[in-house]
């Protein structure tokens, strides 16, 4: 893995290590590498509404147009819409310029490849190999650069998809929080034609407040708008709208893990769940192992990351998997995760078991502890006083819990998440191990 791309593509701060420069170079050296791989069709460019977006788009597209592939722009729209899109329209690859779940000041470049899949890691560090060593790529001219193209149009085939996914919602509220960010609109429309009806909440295109105390995020203001029209359930998403979380009829949250049990027992039952397998990460809650388990069937745990999930569903042949966090994959449905194709299809299930609140009891939740550390040296989890802080607190827990010390693959953070039965004593030992990992940093 190269030091450029993280686990969800080059994410940092807009015009500060995320320059107008850097998307230059890397949007001539993506299609170099995709053009040196026999890709000559156009390449999708697509973003969410951060005020740097369109900054970095024109960067982006320049470098692009400038080794000889055009560029169709999409404008605002989810990061799964640019997946779709990049297979549905024959794209060479799509690009998503977002930083997902990040601050306001974030913003990230992420490529998928034709198949509508994040490039693989070799692709990834060939990229990141032209941008560090300043190649002299090839510069066409005359009629052989490259062209860019609105095609906003296209966006509506992403929209018809994910409709094409649900059922009726008549006589089902719905609030929908978009975080202010790609879904603003998309999402609010899809519900509508299948009949819920709609109470928009932060569905304005608005990247001065993208995932500032809402959305995915930060599920309170969701929570309350529900509780102001009872009988409704909310969706929250993300900046990007890769991921969806819910809010049900009692104002109750309810997680991917959540989705991820309630789906699987709807495939199950229909006898299409490939493997009688379920793909999940070392964060999923053991509520959904146990859940999974007493449906008869198996949870497959990965590493922290939908391309973690993704790569091992495609290795197993399994169609189902996801996050805590509300990135749910169904490779039935897209190669990533998608907020909108979850929202519409929980919801579905949902008007056909007469609640939210009915599909979520299907879970029981076990307490986790989850605390972040902000840190200038993610490696500090490998010292030794931190090393003996996670023993001693593994042994403390007697076998009645998990702990998971993890840097952040996105953010400049360690993430101790701690499983139990005991809360107070989970909160005790993460703040012993967060304290640890303080002292470990070089500053300190």
């Amino acid at each position: 893995m190269n030091d450029l791309f993280g686990t969800d593509g080059v994410r940092g701060v807009a015009n500060d290590f995320l320059t107008p420069e850097l998307a230059f170079a890397l949007g001539r050296a993506g299609a170099y590498v995709l053009a040196s791989h026999g890709a000559k069709r156009p390449v999708l460019v697509g973003r969410d509404t951060r005020l740097s977006g369109p900054m970095l788009e024109e960067a982006l597209s320049a470098g692009i147009c400038s080794v000889g592939l055009d560029v169709w722009k999409l404008g605002v729209v989810p990061t799964p819409g640019i997946a779709f899109l990049t297979r549905h329209l024959d794209a060479a690859a799509g690009v998503m310029i977002s930083a997902s779940h990040n601050p306001i000041e974030d913003n990230g470049i992420k490529f998928f490849a034709a198949d509508g899949c994040k490039l693989p890691d070799a692709l990834e560090d060939e990229i990141a190999g032209h941008v560090a060593a300043h190649h002299e790529l090839p510069r066409p001219k005359g009629t052989s650069v490259g062209t860019i193209v609105d095609r906003k149009r296209d966006v509506a085939a992403y929209g018809e998809h994910c409709d094409s996914l649900g059922a009726d919602l008549s006589g089902m509220t719905v609030v929908v929080d978009a975080a202010y960010g790609a879904a603003f609109d998309l999402a609010p429309r899809a519900l509508r034609r299948l009949n819920a009806k709609v109470v928009k909440l932060h569905c304005q295109d608005d990247g001065s407040h993208i995932n500032v105390r809402c959305g995915a995020t930060d599920l309170r203001s969701l929570t309350k708008a529900v509780a102001r029209h009872p009988g409704s359930v909310g969706v929250a998403f993300d900046g990007d709208a890769d991921r969806a979380l819910f809010v049900d009829e009692v104002g109750e949250v309810v997680t991917g893990d959540h989705v991820l049990a309630i789906w699987a027992k709807e495939l199950l039952v229909r006898g299409a769940l490939p493997h009688d397998t379920v793909v999940a990460t070392v964060m999923s809650n053991l509520g959904l192992e146990l859940a999974i388990a007493e449906m008869g069937a198996k949870l497959l745990r990965t590493a922290v990351g939908d391309r973690y999930v993704l790569e091992a569903m495609q290795r197993g042949g399994f169609r189902l998997g996801g996050e805590q966090s509300g990135h749910i994959i169904d490779l039935d449905a897209n190669t990533t995760g998608d907020g909108i194709a979850t929202a519409v299809r929980l919801l579905a299930l949902a008007a056909k078991a007469g609640g939210l609140r009915v599909l979520r009891e299907q879970m029981q939740t076990y307490p986790q502890i989850l605390v972040n550390v902000r840190v200038d040296d993610k490696r500090c989890v490998e010292r030794d006083g931190v090393r003996d802080a996670i023993a001693a607190a593994e042994r403390s827990m007697d076998g009645r819990g998990r702990i998971l010390v993890r840097p952040s693959g996105t953010e400049p953070l360690i993430r101790i998440m701690i499983e139990g039965q005991d809360e107070a004593q989970m909160r005790s030992l993460a703040q012993t191990i967060a304290d640890k990992i303080v002292a470990a940093q070089p500053s300190a």
